[in-house]
């Protein structure tokens, strides 16, 4: 039988309900749409990461759980991923679309009351793109989980997007928790959405 091309409207079982099995095991089916390239990362390592007061930092997130595409850079230094140049702790996906990224930040004063505000920024090529805050300053805290998510275009050649923190406080620790004591609080991620 010659390869071909098989057009149709709608595909079911002969039953009515059951396993549509498409292909055989080992193939791969062109032309579906994946939210890939896609990954997941958080600020691992124990202590966390020590920020100045009112300082806009980035965050070293440096632990991968996934990275579909290998277009995340976890290291401290500028690295070439899939030919786009790469800086540190940043995501620069090499197809072009429409991208989900999140991110969340577990903010830490050194005592109860000293933290009195806290920032999330997401950065596209070095430049604000989006910027969330929280005023503790009527009633300062001491511990805090800053969550933020945008859609950016991404055009898969050269963009690429960071994460960043400052926070404000009336004492002298500023920390950012990393994986050891709140797990995975602050983490980075995105995905391509299909059909965008």
């Amino acid at each position: 039988m010659a390869d071909g091309i098989l057009k149709v409207g709608t595909i079911t079982t002969s039953s009515g309900s059951g396993t549509i099995t498409i292909g055989q095991s080992g193939e791969t089916i062109a032309g579906i749409a994946t939210n890939t390239p896609s990954f997941f990362a958080y600020l691992g390592g124990s202590g966390g990461q020590s920020i100045s007061d009112n300082t806009i930092t980035k965050i070293t997130i440096d632990t991968e759980l996934f990275d579909s595409g290998g277009c995340f850079n976890n290291t401290s230094g500028s690295v070439s991923l899939n030919g786009i140049t790469t800086p540190s702790y940043a995501f620069a996906p090499n197809v072009a679309g429409k991208y989900l990224v999140f991110g969340a930040i577990q903010y830490e004063a050194g005592s109860n009351t000293e933290l009195q505000e806290d920032y999330l920024y997401f950065k596209v090529n070095g430049s604000n793109y989006y910027e969330s805050q929280n005023d503790f300053q009527a009633n300062n805290i001491r511990l805090n989980i800053l969550h933020g998510s945008i859609l950016a275009d991404l055009n898969g050649t050269s963009d690429y997007i960071e994460i960043y923190a400052r926070m404000g406080t009336s004492g002298s620790t500023q920390l950012l928790e990393s994986d050891t004591q709140y797990k995975k609080a602050t983490h980075f991620g995105a995905y391509k959405i299909i059909g965008a």
